[in-house]
């Protein structure tokens, strides 16, 4: 049972997120998951996200089980005759440090973790391409416990895993979709040698693209939507917060956001998002309605356009996207609380801060509070008129927040900054 059950019911739907580094794994156990997915240095499909060394792993377990969270290791990679041996050696490594479950989709690995780690919970991943209840039985009958769904199911098939399937159902609830089949893409093998199912996809879908005439070779034709080009491989956006009770009551047994190569901006809002409606669920189902700032929160983050993707078989969900971003305000993401004393809270900066502005922190639960920022001091002590990215400063802050919140300052995603100040404080005092 995990720390985020108001009623104490023991068969909550899990919220699942990624963790693509160490960082990335307290960010999501602080904003409210139930558990985290991860990956060593090898072997899983996002091998750009930092992901995790052996030792780090360790840490990363202990914490989050310290909070009631679990961790899913992800090694769903097909692997190559050359690597058997070493995938065997590392989870024979994997198994003492009890992640909750490991995550697999070629039936060679998934018989190596059988008989190395047999008391090691198996998760089939989404790249395994369940698409059926009958699927779903066969790895039951081979000792997996959970299958993560096909993003091509629709939800009414979904149903019918979950009723028959008897094991665990997990599905992705929010972020990027691939256009192709469960993510067996070969765009990025052809284009730049780099293999999409064994987690180097250089995402060729989301490049510009022009055409060639079969008799005028040689000459270009751009294939344009609007002045900025085409993105016609380029899929929407999955976005499931309007429909949380709609999942739940279908029988999901965990709802996924994809991520592990996202920023920690993304993660915090996405998860804290997620939360409070399942937890707004669960508190009073029959009175629960979705809350307008949910959906604005999700929308004040870099995505594409939203799409509930395949879940209701909408065909406008499921065509391409073709804006490369879409107008309207952002969050400027300035910063993480490393500690807090009374008013004076410590940031690790990423963007700029400058002493005068508004920032709004991200808190773990609840509305997002604004605070304005009276003076900003260097590490040295020293009171500075800005704190400048990758340093370490000491704010100011007239509303509390705790370690591991998030700072950031509002801006318009196309049109410039509004940076909102305000005159007085010790701004820039010696």
């Amino acid at each position: 049972m995990t720390h985020h059950n108001p009623q104490g019911i023991s068969e909550r739907v899990e919220l699942l997120a990624p963790a693509g580094n160490p960082e990335k794994l307290e960010i999501a156990v602080h904003y409210g998951a139930d558990a985290v997915y991860l990956a060593g240095k090898a072997f899983s499909l996002r091998n750009f996200s930092g992901n995790f060394t052996l030792e780090e792993m360790k840490k990363g377990i202990a914490h989050a089980h310290s909070h009631g969270v679990k961790v899913y290791v992800a090694c769903n990679v097909y692997a190559r005759n050359d690597e058997l041996e070493a995938v065997e050696a590392y989870i024979k490594e994997l198994a003492p440090l009890k992640p909750d479950a490991l995550i697999v989709a070629d039936p060679a690995i998934f018989a190596i973790a059988r008989r190395v780690a047999p008391d090691l919970d198996i998760h089939v991943s989404t790249q395994a391409n369940t698409t059926s209840w009958g699927t779903a039985r066969f790895w039951k009958d081979l000792g997996a416990t959970r299958v993560n769904v096909a993003r091509e199911l629709p939800l009414t098939e979904i149903k019918g895993v979950t009723q028959k399937g008897g094991v665990e159902v997990e599905a992705f609830v929010h972020g990027a979709m691939c256009i192709s089949y469960s993510g067996r893409c070969l765009l990025s093998s052809y284009l730049t040698n780099r293999d999409s199912n064994r987690g180097a996809c250089s995402h060729p879908c989301r490049w510009k693209y022009s055409v060639v005439e079969e008799m005028r070779p040689g000459h270009f034709h751009p294939v344009e939507e609007d002045a900025r080009g085409t993105y016609i491989f380029n899929s929407k956006d999955l976005c499931m917060i309007e429909h949380i009770p709609t999942l739940i009551q279908a029988g999901i047994h965990s709802l996924k956001i994809e991520g592990r190569m996202k920023g920690i901006n993304y993660l915090a809002s996405v998860v804290k998002t997620y939360r409070e409606a399942i937890d707004a669920y669960y508190l009073d189902p029959e009175k629960y309605t979705t809350q307008a700032r949910w959906a604005e929160e999700l929308s004040r983050i870099n995505s594409r356009e939203y799409s509930t993707g395949f879940y209701f078989g909408y065909e406008g969900d499921t065509t391409p996207n073709y804006e490369d971003a879409r107008p309207g305000t952002i969050h400027r993401f300035a910063g993480k609380v490393v500690d807090v004393d009374g008013s004076q809270t410590t940031i690790a900066v990423r963007n700029k801060i400058v002493c005068g502005q508004e920032v709004e922190i991200l808190t773990q639960r609840g509305p997002n509070r604004r605070a304005h920022v009276s003076s900003i001091h260097d590490a040295k002590g020293n009171a500075i008129e800005a704190a400048q990215p990758n340093t370490v400063a000491t704010l100011s802050l007239e509303q509390s927040c705790a370690p591991h919140d998030l700072i950031r300052i509002a801006e318009e995603s196309t049109y410039g900054h509004t940076l909102s100040r305000r005159p007085g404080g010790e701004c820039g005092k010696k």
